[in-house]
């Protein structure tokens, strides 16, 4: 099956955004690999935030905590836990952005889900919890991959590090798990990977 980066007419236009927008945080988008030295600004990464934080989550949890690496010192640290195919792109990219489950989210519900405070109490169970924020953890990471494209960067996200090197180095004083971590900057040269095949609606979609 050949890939394409473009939709039929009829199916691109039964979506609300215009065809460019569409093609800005999907068709287009791509996992950056090299990244120029253009800053990313802290208004940058307030205004993806900003945006994406009003995304859904199970009960408005929003258990997603992010450490955003700019400096020497940081990198230096992050480095030794990243697989050795994502050092080189890691040390290049302007920012750097570990993505991480807090576990101990129910402290924020009070606030999160005012209309039932005592819903803390639903999650005392340690290991149930940690599930819990790791699932909607992941779901808000995939909303701030597409902030990311909003707002006209491109992301790398990458799994192939050291989790629990990464714990331990950043997080051993809090119950931060990371899950991603995700390269932020403007394409440099030769970013991408050749485009791979995506399955087609009737693969993937069941109709009863």
């Amino acid at each position: 099956m050949t890939s394409t980066t473009t939709s039929p007419a009829p199916v691109a236009d039964a979506l609300h955004l215009p065809r460019d927008v569409q093609d800005l945080l999907f068709r287009e988008a791509r996992t950056a690999n090299t990244f120029s030295d253009e800053p990313v600004s802290d208004e940058q990464l307030q205004a993806i935030y900003d945006l994406v934080k009003w995304a859904p989550t199970s009960m408005n949890t929003q258990p997603l905590r992010a450490l955003v690496i700019r400096g020497a010192e940081g990198r230096r640290r992050l480095l030794p836990h990243m697989s050795e195919g994502n050092r080189a792109k890691t040390e290049s990219a302007p920012v750097t952005v570990v993505l991480a489950a807090d576990t101990d989210f129910h402290e924020n519900l009070p606030k999160t889900f005012p209309h039932k405070p005592e819903a803390k109490n639903f999650f005392t169970d340690e290991a149930g919890r940690e599930g819990f924020a790791r699932l909607n953890s992941l779901l808000q990471i995939g909303y701030f991959i597409i902030g990311v494209r909003a707002a006209g960067l491109a992301a790398g996200p990458m799994t192939g590090f050291d989790s629990a090197g990464v714990d331990a180095e950043f997080f051993a004083d809090r119950k931060w798990r990371s899950l991603v971590v995700i390269n932020i900057g403007k394409p440099g040269d030769n970013p991408w990977f050749d485009r791979l095949p995506r399955l087609d609606y009737h693969e993937v979609v069941e109709t009863l």
